[in-house]
């Protein structure tokens, strides 16, 4: 593979000329390393290929990280270690104790702060020289190119497929490389996308690779499947890695290329893809968003792609790979649902009812709603037990396992009243009684 030139990357900076309306782009020259940055970057600069020369351009590089979570934390925590320039955190939510065995960022006695204004302050901390800017929001397909317009690099640390998507066609829009990673249980995966190639061409960007989001419902994510906690840090790591090497020409960055890390066996494998020739793409060569493409998948879809197939584009490398299938839902109809306060509600209105926990036992340990326990692996065995004389609310932790547990129900047994607990057990605890663990 031939060397990426950093000068292709295409950064903008914003100056007078940007002020005034001008698409001008340029790149700031080498402004030096001062003696405390030489001690600091010492073992840097002692590499052959690497040398003052890699240090001053991480030193001019601006890098956004989407999600200050698991794969966020290890990634801010190095590239700031790294010595890059300026660093985006962007990330609206809290930090809660059951995140804490993998967002290693964050302390105990921090739960409940906001996590974009902690890890900035934890990098800060850890590298003075490092100017780190904190956005306490969530990304979406309404404000992303307005975040990531001003940097260099984005790297994707989000959780949920309408973030991937949004951040995928931002960068394709503005012509910014960016790194995905993504984990589920115990195997993850990670590639690079739109960079810029010697021949003017971007690299594969996310839609190559993974054409249109899932069905929503039929990918766990973190809280329902679960993750140990030490991948997120293994894949996070290797997306700082990925955009130094991008930042910096250095070596082979993961361009067409999609690497599988399962744990268990220790195994590492790799996907080669290409850009798919069918797609659109406008004169510069940008590949547009698909059609249908809207603010209700956006709201309903979310997940890990480490559970989600690639496109036909892709393809094994010699060492091999697979990658389990998604399912399509059983059927389109809509679906009956209530949110926590209108289950609330019901339970005191005295009216009829049966509430099913379709949770694991080990998760009924951790909190429950005094709903009946019918693991979700039970439930098609156990319908006898499921009323059908009177409303029956299903719950799980998030609200998805009991969505497709009910979409199966409703048609291999034709239950036509069933309900789904919008946010499962998490909705309620924080919308009805606090006193509920979150985990």
């Amino acid at each position: 593979m031939q060397r990426i030139d950093p000068q292709d990357l295409g950064s903008t900076t914003t100056d007078a000329s940007a002020a005034s309306g001008s698409s001008a782009v340029h790149h700031a020259a080498p402004s030096g390393l001062n003696p405390e940055e030489r001690a600091r970057y010492a073992r840097h600069l002692s590499l052959a290929d690497f040398g003052a020369q890699g240090q001053e351009q991480l030193k001019q590089a601006r890098v956004l990280v989407i999600g200050a979570g698991g794969l966020g934390s290890p990634a801010l925590l190095y590239l700031a270690a790294a010595g890059v320039g300026r660093i985006g955190i962007v990330d609206g939510d809290r930090i809660e104790r059951h995140n804490l065995q993998r967002q290693i960022l964050y302390a105990d006695a921090e739960v409940g702060q906001g996590k974009a204004e902690r890890a900035a302050q934890r990098l800060k901390a850890l590298n003075p020289n490092v100017a780190v800017e904190a956005v306490p929001r969530m990304l979406d397909r309404s404000n992303a190119e307005a975040l990531i317009e001003a940097w260099d690099i984005v790297l994707d640390g989000s959780d949920n497929f309408p973030t991937r998507y949004a951040v995928n066609d931002a960068c394709a829009a503005l012509g910014k490389p960016h790194v995905h990673a993504s984990i589920e249980r115990y195997t993850g995966q990670l590639t690079a996308l739109n960079v810029a190639m010697p021949d003017g061409s971007r690299s594969p960007d996310y839609r190559d690779l993974y054409p249109e989001a899932p069905a929503p419902g039929t990918v766990p994510d973190c809280s329902e499947g679960g993750v140990l906690g030490v991948l997120p840090g293994i894949l996070g790591t290797w997306q700082a890695a990925e955009a130094i090497k991008i930042l910096t020409g250095l070596g082979e960055p993961l361009i067409g290329r999609l690497l599988l890390m399962d744990l268990r066996s220790g195994q590492v494998h790799t996907l080669r893809y290409s850009r798919d020739p069918e797609r659109r793409r406008d004169a510069q060569g940008r590949p547009s968003p698909p059609a249908n493409t809207s603010a209700h998948q956006d709201a309903h879809c979310s997940g890990s792609a480490a559970a989600y197939r690639p496109s036909s584009t892709a393809r094994s490398s010699p060492e091999g790979a697979n990658i389990p299938s998604h399912k399509p839902p059983i059927h389109e109809l809509p679906m009956k649902s209530m949110d926590a306060p209108a289950l609330k509600a019901l339970r005191d209105s005295g009216e009829p009812h049966q509430l099913i926990d379709v949770r694991e036992p080990f998760e009924y340990e951790i909190a429950q709603i005094g709903g009946e326990l019918i693991p979700l692996s039970q439930v098609l065995e156990s319908e006898d037990r499921i009323r059908r004389d009177c409303k029956v609310v299903v719950h799980c932790h998030a609200g998805r396992r009991s969505a497709n547990i009910i979409r199966v129900l409703e048609e291999r047994f034709g239950f036509e009243n069933l309900y789904n607990l919008e946010g499962g057990i998490s909705a309620w605890s924080r919308e009805v009684d606090p006193t509920v663990p979150l985990y």
